[in-house]
């Protein structure tokens, strides 16, 4: 890829980075990140099935009962995963938009940095892409929606600045149809990563496919 964002900002942070939960008694708030950890890991294990409460329980070696003490609901512990995700992606949408004054260059790099941290953090694409979701509570996959939506939004302003820039006569309804194909581009390229066994990597002919996507 000839353009990318710093690795640094589209990797999984330290407090999600490792599943390894210590013996030694945790401080507070420790184990819920604990619990985070592991139900992150165990998403990133390609083909596995509907995650439930007694594996997640036994891969950090305490009871169901010790999980229901930090998280209501399994529902709970997704919504934990679907606020790291939202937190980590509109952060580096908001660094992007401040450091780029073009509005191409933006929605490129927008782009390019959701399919740098779904490739760096597979669990969080079976999250994204609804893999992971299908039995659980309808509204995570609302959630999802919604974030999806707010992507989009952010997407149509760089190219509603763009198409004006750029003297398009009809700047807002240009920017309204190349965003909502942009935002199909990126969740059917999360689909394809978590549905191939994360075999087909989201960056594959990025430069090229950016180049027919974006124009």
């Amino acid at each position: 890829m000839s353009e990318s964002a710093p690795e640094s900002e589209s990797e999984l942070s330290p407090e999600l980075s490792t599943a390894a939960a210590p013996r030694k008694r945790p401080k507070p708030g420790e184990r819920r990140v604990q619990i985070l950890q592991a139900l992150a890991t165990m998403l990133e294990q390609p083909g596995s099935e509907r995650i439930t409460t007694s594996a997640l329980a036994a891969r950090l070696e305490v009871s169901e009962a010790a999980l229901y003490r930090h998280f209501a609901s399994k529902a709970q512990m997704f919504e934990g995963l679907i606020e790291f995700i939202e937190q980590t992606v509109f952060t580096l949408v908001n660094q992007i938009a401040e450091r780029e004054t073009d509005a191409a260059v933006r929605t490129r790099k927008l782009v390019i940095m959701l399919l740098q941290f779904a490739e760096k953090n597979p669990g969080m694409t079976r999250v994204m892409a609804g893999d992971a979701l299908v039995f659980e509570n309808d509204r995570l996959q609302e959630r999802m929606n919604q974030f999806f939506d707010k992507l989009e939004a952010s997407l149509k302003q760089n190219l509603r600045d763009a198409a004006a820039a750029g003297g398009a006569a009809a700047p807002t309804a240009q920017a309204q149809v190349q965003a909502s194909v942009i935002v199909a581009f990126m969740v059917g390229r999360l689909q394809r990563f978590s549905r191939s066994g994360f075999k087909r990597l989201p960056s594959e002919h990025l430069d090229a496919s950016l180049a027919i996507v974006l124009g």
